[in-house]
């Protein structure tokens, strides 16, 4: 058997004596509970040790907090492609002629059209995600007050420019772009439950510039609203800046004569 701890003999000595023999029984007392206490730090500062050895970010290795992502919308959702795409010098195609719009914040021009279109009165902002605000333009009313409410239908020709790349990238993929930026509109400007129906997708380019061409139907069903559909045509251009270029036109399906519109404007887009 294993024999038991020594104790403190407290029947030698003094045992007459109650004063020592009572301080002799506080000084171990004491003694013990300082002992415990320091026992006890000692287990909690070898586990804190042990953790932060073994856990990263503890408190003796404790790494700084990556950055925020600060970048914008687009250069978040569409990294620039891993092989660059030829860059043509800019340049090249002549200026068509007739009456222009000019979009000197964007980069760009573009055929401009008499009767009844007529220069924007005030911007267009989109309520998507990207937030992009249309400045430059041209439209005119299809359906005045169609619901009763004061709101008026529009087909419209705007333009505009959106952050795609990050400081001074200046390389964007345009395909990815596209399609955000055509999702976004169907948010912003049309009635929920929107069905798209793909005419075209293709890449070209307009003054010597990449540039990428959606063309795309959307059909929807409004209470008040004689269109039933709306052609839709975005071009995107790629002016070697962090920013693209944004062309959009609309033309509600009540007004098909004007279908051309979606075509011609696109394509007379030239750098600024």
């Amino acid at each position: 058997m294993i024999p038991p701890p020594d104790l403190p003999d407290f029947d030698r000595g003094d045992d007459d004596d109650p004063v020592k023999r009572n301080q002799r029984i506080m000084k171990w007392l004491g003694g013990g509970a300082i002992l415990v206490v320091a026992i006890g730090l000692i287990v909690i500062l070898v586990s804190v040790i042990t953790n932060n050895a073994t856990t990263p970010g503890g408190l003796f290795n404790r790494q700084a907090e990556a950055p925020s992502d600060t970048r914008p919308e687009l250069a978040r959702r569409c990294p620039p492609p891993s092989i660059p795409p030829d860059n043509p010098n800019p340049g090249g195609e002549e200026v068509p002629p007739g009456p222009r719009t000019t979009d000197s914040e964007s980069g760009i021009s573009y055929k401009q059209y008499g009767d009844p279109w007529h220069s924007l009165t005030s911007p267009w902002r989109d309520q998507g995600e990207l937030k992009i605000t249309y400045h430059i333009g041209q439209d005119f009313i299809t359906e005045p007050d169609y619901d009763g409410s004061g709101s008026d239908y529009h087909a419209t020709i705007l333009s505009g420019h959106v952050p795609a790349a990050v400081n001074d990238g200046m390389v964007l993929d345009l395909h990815c772009v596209g399609d955000q930026i055509a999702a976004d509109v169907r948010v912003s400007f049309y009635p929920k439950g929107n069905q798209l129906e793909q005419l075209e997708a293709r890449d070209l380019t307009l003054g010597g510039r990449p540039a990428r061409l959606l063309k795309f139907r959307l059909h929807f069903n409004t209470p008040g609203l004689r269109a039933k559909s709306e052609l839709v045509s975005i071009a995107l251009v790629d002016l070697g800046k962090p920013e693209a270029a944004i062309l959009y036109v609309s033309i509600p399906d009540t007004h098909k004569q004007f279908d051309i519109v979606a075509d011609e404007a696109p394509e007379s887009i030239r750098p600024v």
